[in-house]
């Protein structure tokens, strides 16, 4: 088990007091563990730096502006494959059962698709596997990262070491495929109003829809520290 993908969920999270706090823990794990190869061990310093220094009004205003109000930057896995379509739920779904079969258990406002929380999940396996399954939606990860650096956006730096320690490459004509999509310009609202016109679907009768999905800082730093000593049998947009 690996704690660098909590490490990494945390950094693609809305950040928050909790976060900022956590800034030189986050740098110390990722250096430790040393599964990031360095070089980009170091652009992420960069953004654990600014997450340590800047105001936090700043970093939460940038961080909605690129994840929440830019559709195609969305953090939500599930929306860049299926879109608002029925196949989505059934995903959904099935990504929460696979979650709650390793002893993950999420709360209804949060999404099982959101990356973060995909990421402290590959956490809780061994790290081969994590790495495995990380691969399959390898393109969203990459198209991700194509879409931040032409923002020359610092969280490219994340995307970046998630394709680095991901088993595999991208599957080039998928990948293809989501970057011949619409990318929302941040600035046009007539154009992003539009493009969140429509209701958003639920998935099952707790479901927020789009607007939940993010996973409590607080607690995912709380399982950095504790993590669980082995699996139960039982069973986004920031919150």
């Amino acid at each position: 088990m690996a704690a660098t993908f909590k490490a990494l969920a945390l950094l693609l999270s809305y950040p928050t007091e909790d976060i900022q706090a956590a800034a030189p823990e986050l740098k110390r794990l990722l250096n430790a563990e040393g599964l990031v190869p360095e070089p980009l061990r170091l652009k992420l310093n960069r953004l654990i730096g600014e997450l340590d220094s800047r105001d936090l009004m700043d970093l939460q205003e940038r961080y909605v502006l690129l994840f929440d109000r830019t559709r195609s930057l969305s953090l939500h896995l599930f929306e860049h494959v299926h879109g608002e379509g029925r196949d989505r739920g059934q995903a959904m779904v099935d990504l929460q059962t696979l979650y709650a079969e390793h002893g993950l258990e999420i709360a209804a406002s949060e999404l099982p698709d959101y990356l973060p929380m995909f990421l402290e999940f590959l956490s809780t396996l061994e790290t081969d596997k994590a790495q495995a399954m990380l691969g399959e939606p390898l393109h969203v990860v990459a198209a991700l990262r194509q879409r931040l650096q032409k923002r020359k956006s610092v969280y490219a730096g994340v995307f970046l070491a998630l394709e680095a320690i991901a088993a595999g490459r991208a599957d080039e004509a998928a990948l293809a495929e989501l970057l011949a999509m619409d990318d929302d310009d941040p600035d046009d609202l007539i154009a992003l109003d539009r493009a969140w016109e429509d209701e958003p679907v639920t998935f099952g009768p707790d479901s927020p829809g789009k607007t939940g999905g993010c996973p409590k800082a607080e607690d995912m730093l709380a399982r950095i520290k504790n993590p669980p000593a082995e699996p139960r049998a039982e069973g986004g947009r920031h919150g």
